[in-house]
C-alpha cells in the first residue's frame, strides 16, 4: 500500500473587514506510475470559512482523498500574512501501470530478492549464535494456528460463493474468451485490439476469435497435490499419479484447519520432536483421550451446477448479486493472503504449478522454457497471492451501452481484473484499490484525430 501526501501553502490577502477570494495554484512535478499523480489546480476558500471546496476539480472526482488543513476562523491584520497547511493524502495512487505480463522464456522474480534473503540469514545466524534453540511455533511444529482456522472456514465458503454467483452473472453479462489464447473480454463484443499470440496468430494477424467464456476462464483452475500429511516426505516423480489434486485455495484452507471428509489430513495434538534438521518423530499421545471426530466448525457450501444457477430477474437483483460477488472475490483474497503468512505456498518460477507446503514436490512435470536442462524438476521458490488466485485482467470498458473499443484509442483505456469488471457491469460499485489501474479520471478523446493532439 503507497501512501503519497503533497504539502502546499499559501498566504491570506484578506483582511478581517474584506474577504476577498484568495487562489493557490499548485504545480506537482512528473513522478513515477507508483506514486500520486495531481495536476495544476486552484483551491479558493474564504478566511472566516474552515472548509475547502474540491468537489468541481475533475481530477479528485474518482479519488480517494483526504484532507487536512489548519487554520483559526478569526483573523486578524497581524495575522492575514500567516501561512496555512494543506495535506493531500491519499491511500492508492491515482493512476498504476498495468500488471507486467511475462514471457514464457523469462523466469518469475522473486517476492523478495536473494541479495535480501542472504542478507536476513545472516542476521538471524548472528542473533542465534550461542543461543538455545527454540521450539517451533506453530504450523511447523505440527499443530494448526488455532486463531486462523475460523479464517480458513472464511476462505473456503468465498470461494465457493463467488464461483456460484459467477455462474449466475455469466447468463446476464456478456464475456468473450478468445479460442487460440488466454485473452477474455467483458461486453457486448470483443475488443479490436491485435493481441492474440496462440496458434496461427500471424495468419489472423493478431487478431482474436472471440467465443463465448466460461467459469473456468474467468477463475483460472491452478490445483495443487493433497497431503495427508503436510510435514510428510515429499512428492516422489513415481507417485505423482496416486495422489490426488485440488483446487490450492482449498488445499490451502485444509491445511489451516478446514475439516473435508473426501480429503483427510493429519491432525496432531502434540508438537512434534525434532532429532535432526529435517527428521523428526511424532510425540507420543497415548495419555491424552481419545480423539473426538472431527466434525466442520462451521457448515460448507457446495458448488452448484450451471444447470441448477438461476440468472436474476431484474436490474435490482443483478446489482445485489454483483455486490456480493465482489464482496466473495476480495473476502476470498485478502483471506488467502492472511493464511499464506502461516501456511507456505511455493510456487515454480518457470510454471503455474504451485504446492501447499513446506517444500515443493519431485515430480519432473514441468514443461516450461528449458525444462529439459532440469530432467522436468519444477525451479521452486515462495509464491505470492496473484500466483495461487490468478486476477485475470482484462480491458475496463468505460460505457457499455456506448460505442465499442477503438484500436487507435488504447492507450486511454484501464484494465481491472475479470471478476471485477463483470461486478462493475453488473452494477456494483468499483473499489478503491482498482481505481488507479481503470484510469477512470482519464477522458477519452471522441476522435482519432483528437487524440493525436493530446500531448
Amino acid at each position: 500500500m503507497l501512501v503519497s501526501s503533497s504539502v502546499a501553502t499559501w498566504t491570506d490577502c484578506g483582511s478581517s473587514s474584506n474577504y476577498p477570494l484568495c487562489t493557490m495554484a499548485f504545480f506537482h512535478s512528473k513522478l513515477r506510475s507508483s506514486f500520486l499523480r495531481m495536476e495544476p489546480f486552484t483551491v479558493s476558500f474564504l478566511p472566516s470559512s474552515e472548509f475547502l471546496k474540491l468537489s468541481s476539480f475533475h481530477s479528485f472526482q474518482h479519488s480517494d482523498l483526504k484532507l487536512r488543513h489548519s487554520f483559526k476562523s478569526r483573523t486578524t491584520p497581524r495575522m492575514s500574512r500567516q501561512p496555512h497547511e494543506l495535506v493531500i493524502t491519499n491511500e492508492y495512487p491515482q493512476n498504476a501501470d498495468f500488471p507486467r505480463n511475462y514471457s514464457r522464456k523469462e523466469k518469475k522474480p522473486f517476492p523478495i530478492p536473494i541479495v535480501e534473503l542472504r542478507r536476513a540469514a545472516r542476521e538471524r545466524f548472528k542473533k542465534s549464535k550461542g543461543q538455545p534453540k527454540g521450539r517451533a511455533p506453530p504450523p511447523k511444529n505440527g499443530l494448526l494456528v488455532q486463531c486462523l482456522v475460523p479464517l480458513a472456514y472464511d476462505v473456503f465458503n468465498a470461494r465457493i460463493t463467488l464461483i456460484n454467483n459467477l455462474k449466475k452473472l455469466l447468463k446476464v453479462v456478456p464475456v468473450h474468451a478468445c479460442g487460440w489464447c488466454n485473452e477474455l473480454h467483458v461486453g457486448p463484443e470483443g475488443h479490436p485490439f491485435k493481441s492474440c499470440k496462440g496458434k496461427h496468430a500471424t495468419l489472423r494477424k493478431g487478431l482474436h476469435q472471440w467465443t463465448n467464456a466460461a467459469v473456468e476462464d474467468v477463475l483460472v483452475p491452478i490445483e495443487a497435490y493433497h497431503l495427508y500429511d503436510p510435514l510428510g516426505k515429499r512428492i516422489k516423480h513415481e507417485e505423482r499419479f496416486s495422489i490426488p489434486r485440488i483446487p490450492a485455495v482449498m488445499e490451502l484452507c485444509i491445511q489451516a484447519g478446514v475439516y473435508v471428509s473426501e480429503y483427510p489430513t493429519k491432525r496432531r495434538r502434540k508438537p512434534i520432536i525434532r532429532i535432526g534438521k529435517r527428521e523428526f518423530v511424532d510425540a507420543d499421545e497415548s495419555d491424552l483421550p481419545d480423539p473426538v471426530p472431527e466434525v466442520p466448525l462451521k457448515p460448507l457450501l457446495t458448488e452448484l451446477p450451471i444447470s441448477k444457477a438461476v440468472a436474476p430477474a431484474n436490474e435490482e437483483e443483478k446489482t445485489l448479486l454483483a455486490e456480493e460477488t465482489l464482496q466473495a472475490w476480495e473476502k476470498m483474497r485478502k483471506g488467502a493472503k492472511k493464511l499464506m503468512q502461516m501456511y507456505r505456498v511455493r510456487v515454480c518460477g518457470y510454471c503455474p504449478e504451485v504446492h501447499v507446503g513446506h517444500s515443493g514436490h519431485k515430480a519432473q512435470n514441468c514443461g516450461a522454457h528449458k525444462h529439459q536442462q532440469r530432467n522436468g524438476q519444477h525451479g521452486w521458490q515462495s509464491a505470492v497471492l496473484d500466483d495461487l488466485i490468478p486476477p485475470r485482467y482484462v480491458w475496463h470498458v468505460p460505457d457499455v451501452d456506448g460505442p465499442p473499443l477503438r484500436r487507435e484509442l488504447r492507450n486511454f483505456y484501464g484494465q481491472a481484473p475479470a471478476v471485477v469488471e463483470i461486478c462493475v457491469q453488473a452494477g456494483a460499485a468499483v473499489p478503491d484499490q482498482y481505481k488507479s489501474t481503470m484510469r477512470l479520471d482519464i477522458g477519452i478523446p471522441s476522435s482519432v484525430k483528437e487524440a493525436e493532439m493530446v500531448v
